[in-house]
């Protein structure tokens, strides 16, 4: 067994899956490198909680609660959903680097954070996708549109998009495990403890999927549509605000930012099976990448929805109204005191209320 450990814990040295990435003894100059990569990840990685869990519950109260159904706001919702959930778990994945890949929250938790990591990647990825779709075929042809882009479908591709994800992820919850050895637990991915040629077989063929599914083909589908509607704009001499414009090539480049070096790294990883060429270029890229991919997650509700002057009219009337609100309360409370010194002002407010 403890054969086993010192090869695990050896393979570590060499690769990943994508996710973290763990040294065992590196260099001194190995450290220092490694040690920059793994804080600039977690910055990242802190901004996108900072920022994301507040954008995406604002997103997920006026979307779900506030605004009326449609198709539109469906999609927003659970998009929001999907960045939200990840969120709430990302300090899990922000200790376990700050504390130099110890993870002591246990096996199931071990499972369900990187099980969360992959669903949310491929849910938020399929409906970015969906949107592009339902924006291409709303604007370009809308008798079709008109006809199947009702409620009731939308809700069933909703369904479909979250059965798809978590499929996709199913995996991870197969074959993420934990490994403790000398005090130190590391919750990696365990393809398989004693045939090297399974593991290989097994992490080509989810990385292939996970690239494919995951950034390929939304990709491709995504330019194609946004190419296509600004094509078609300008052949009918529609006059496209820069505003317009400016949003769907924000929407794409970002996607193309955030997910493209993680997915190259996780591509490049695979070439460690064979040669541990280019060793410190990927302890530094894959940690970076990763954060920057967790990024995205803070950034979907910000170039969706909170550029859009429904969402800024809607924001804008809410917060006057919680603030009235909070001012009244202020004004209507007070020590008991001077509840009792001032009953008749009370009153006057509770008259107030009850109007």
């Amino acid at each position: 067994m403890e054969d086993l450990e010192e090869k695990l814990f050896e393979d570590f040295d060499n690769y990943s899956d994508a996710l973290e990435y763990y040294a065992l003894e590196p260099d001194l100059e190995e450290k220092v490198h490694l040690g920059v990569a793994h804080w600039v990840s977690l910055v990242l990685c802190c901004l996108a909680f900072v920022l994301g869990i507040p954008g995406n519950a604002i997103v997920i109260w006026f979307t779900g609660f506030k605004w009326k159904k449609t198709v539109s706001t469906l999609w927003f919702l659970n998009l929001a959903i999907a960045d939200f959930i990840f969120l709430l778990f990302l300090p899990l994945y922000i200790s376990y680097v700050a504390m130099n890949f110890h993870w002591p929250f246990g096996s199931w938790l071990c499972k369900a954070n990187s099980f969360i990591a992959q669903l949310n990647m491929f849910a938020s990825v399929f409906f970015l996708t969906v949107i592009s779709l339902d924006r291409y075929f709303h604007l370009i042809h809308p008798v079709l549109s008109q006809r199947h882009r009702t409620l009731k479908n939308s809700l069933l591709v909703t369904l479909f998009v979250w059965l798809l994800a978590f499929l996709m992820g199913g995996p991870t919850l197969y074959f993420r495990d934990v490994l403790e050895s000398n005090n130190h637990i590391l919750c990696y991915t365990n393809y398989h403890e004693h045939d090297p040629d399974l593991t290989l077989l097994r992490h080509h063929i989810l990385t292939w999927v996970k690239v494919t599914a995951g950034y390929l083909f939304p990709l491709l589908t995504m330019s194609v549509c946004y190419l296509c509607l600004i094509f078609k704009v300008k052949k009918r001499s529609t006059l496209v605000s820069s505003k317009h414009f400016w949003t769907i090539l924000a929407v794409v480049t970002a996607f193309l930012i955030c997910w493209t070096p993680y997915h190259l790294f996780s591509i490049w990883e695979l070439t460690i099976h064979h040669t541990g060429s280019f060793h410190q270029v990927l302890q530094a890229g894959i940690p970076l990448s990763t954060g920057l991919a967790f990024l995205n997650s803070c950034l979907n509700p910000i170039l969706y929805v909170l550029i859009s002057k429904k969402f800024q009219v809607h924001f804008r009337a809410s917060v006057a109204e919680i603030l009235k609100y909070t001012l009244w309360e202020v004004s209507c409370s007070g020590t008991v005191s001077e509840q009792l010194k001032n009953s008749e002002t009370r009153t006057q407010c509770l008259l107030e209320t009850a109007q």
